[in-house]
């Protein structure tokens, strides 16, 4: 059974950082492409940042670019996404993915960025 596990979401102030990780199990994760999107109330589900299997190749949104890292590691089936000078626009719920014949998706970590 595919299982994809959020953690590490909460409240943080301007400026804060926040390191969110996602547990997979299920499938065969060091050759799956991982990804982190986030959706906005009233907004778009929107892609933050991809990982390949190898780690070798990452993208980003322009919107996150040389504030977020993602990573990942293979004998923990863990991605993360490390975010740091967050913004107030960076509230969401943060949701790990990958494609196996679908799209599948964790069940979402918030992350709230207000003083």
């Amino acid at each position: 059974q595919v299982q994809l596990v959020e953690s590490g979401g909460g409240l943080v102030q301007p400026g804060g950082s926040l390191r969110l990780s996602c547990a997979a199990s299920g499938f065969t994760f060091s050759i799956r492409t991982m990804s982190w999107y986030r959706q906005a109330p009233g907004k778009e589900r929107e892609l933050v940042a991809s990982i390949t299997s190898d780690g070798g190749s990452t993208n980003y949104a322009d919107s996150v670019k040389g504030r977020f890292t993602i990573s990942r590691d293979n004998a923990k089936n863990t991605v993360y996404l490390q975010m740091n000078s967050l913004k107030p626009e960076d509230t969401a719920v943060y949701y790990c993915t990958t494609w196996l014949g679908q799209r599948r998706w964790g069940q979402g970590t918030q992350v709230t960025v207000s003083s």
